[in-house]
C-alpha cells in the first residue's frame, strides 16, 4: 500500500537538546566523550557512532493510540447519560469521583487483586464495597495540599488557571420519598448560618465504576447520578447531615473536602466522616459535549470535547489519589 503524497509527515515527539554544560559534565559528574581531548597520535580520528536518540514518531501510523483507560471511563459516563430515564428529563446529571478504599466484604480488609497498576473493575466482578471515609490525618493532609495550591495559584508568577476557594456550612435533611425506598429519599439542603433553602432534590443513582490502585494508599470511584428537583416535603426528616465543606474550583471542575456529622435521631450518637470528591462543575456543558461526541457533522474539536473533558476529570482524580498520604482509615 502506497502512502498518499498529500498526507502530512508523521508527528514526532520533540526531545530536549543537551544544555551547553552537558558537553563538559554528564549526569554522573564525568566528562562526556565530546569534551575529552583527541588522541595525540598522528592517526586520523575515527568516526564515533551516534548514541543520541532522535525525535520519534508517535507510532508507525503517526498517531498516538487512544488511552484505553480514559476511553473506558468516557464510554461508561457517556452510556449513563444517553440511557438515563426519560421520565427524569428535568434531572441534572452529576458526574463525580470519590476518593476512598475498596474493601473485601468478608474480611473488611483493603481489596488485594493480582494486578500491578491502576485497574478499572468490572461491575459486580468482585465481592467488595467502596468506603469513601478517610482519617482526620488524611483530611488535614488534603486541606494543606489544596490550600497550598490555592496560595500558589494566586501569585503573579503563577502559570495556569487559578484555584478558587469557598468555605461552606450546610445542613442536609433527608425525607422519605413518595415513591419509597432508601435510595429515593428527598434531600433538602440549607445554609447552616441563615437557614436559607439552597436545594431540594432527589438523587437517582445511574451507575458506578470502581478503580483499584494497588500502588497507592487509596482507590477511587466514578459515579453518575441524576439530581431531580422536588418540592419541599412535609414531615420529619429521617436523617440530618451537617457539612463543613472546603470547596475548591479549577476550570471545569469542583473539588470538595468535607467533614460530615450525621445524626439519625435526637438520642443517637453522631457519626463523623471525612470525604474528598471531584465533580464536573457544569452539567449543561457535560450534556452539550456528550451529544456531539463522535458526530461527523461537527468539527473535530466539538466531537472530541467530551473525551477531553473526561480526560482532564480522570487526570485530576488520579492526582488526588497519588497524593494520598499513609494512614488511610
Amino acid at each position: 500500500m502506497q502512502a498518499r503524497s498529500s498526507s502530512p509527515p508523521p508527528l514526532k515527539r520533540v526531545r530536549r537538546t543537551a544544555s551547553p554544560s552537558s558537553s563538559v559534565d554528564n549526569a554522573n559528574g564525568h566528562a562526556s566523550s565530546s569534551a575529552r581531548p583527541s588522541s595525540s597520535s598522528g592517526h586520523q580520528h575515527q568516526q564515533q557512532p551516534q548514541h543520541n536518540l532522535q525525535p520519534l514518531s508517535l507510532s508507525i501510523l503517526g498517531v498516538e493510540p487512544l488511552d484505553e483507560f480514559i476511553k473506558e471511563v468516557a464510554d461508561f459516563v457517556h452510556h449513563m447519560i444517553v440511557t438515563r430515564p426519560e421520565h427524569h428529563a428535568n434531572g441534572k446529571v452529576e458526574v463525580e469521583a470519590k476518593i476512598g478504599v475498596l474493601r473485601d466484604r468478608m474480611s473488611g480488609q483493603r481489596l488485594a487483586l493480582p494486578v500491578l497498576v491502576e485497574t478499572i473493575l468490572a461491575p459486580n466482578g468482585t465481592d467488595s464495597r467502596f468506603e469513601s471515609n478517610m482519617s482526620v490525618h488524611q483530611h488535614k493532609h488534603y486541606n494543606n495540599l489544596l490550600n497550598g495550591l490555592k496560595t500558589a495559584s494566586s501569585q503573579p508568577s503563577h502559570i495556569g488557571s487559578p484555584l478558587d476557594y469557598n468555605h461552606l456550612h450546610l445542613v442536609d435533611s433527608f425525607y422519605p420519598s413518595p415513591e419509597g425506598g432508601d435510595r429515593d429519599k428527598i434531600r433538602v439542603t440549607r445554609d447552616d448560618k441563615t437557614g436559607t433553602v439552597l436545594e431540594c432534590m432527589r438523587k437517582v443513582r445511574l451507575g458506578d465504576l470502581n478503580i483499584y490502585s494497588p500502588k497507592r494508599e487509596a482507590d477511587w470511584r466514578v459515579s453518575v447520578n441524576l439530581e431531580v428537583p422536588m418540592s419541599h416535603p412535609i414531615g420529619t426528616p429521617t436523617l440530618t447531615r451537617r457539612k463543613d465543606r472546603l470547596s475548591y474550583s479549577h476550570e471545569e471542575f469542583k473539588i470538595d473536602l468535607t467533614q460530615v456529622i450525621s445524626t439519625t435521631s435526637p438520642n443517637a450518637p453522631p457519626q463523623t466522616l471525612h470525604e474528598l470528591e471531584i465533580e464536573i462543575a457544569r452539567p449543561d456543558l457535560l450534556l452539550a459535549t456528550a451529544i456531539k461526541r463522535g458526530d461527523p457533522n461537527v468539527s473535530e474539536h466539538e466531537r472530541s470535547a467530551f473525551d477531553e473533558l473526561i480526560r482532564a476529570f480522570v487526570n485530576n482524580a488520579r492526582i488526588l489519589v497519588r497524593n494520598a498520604s499513609e494512614g488511610w482509615q
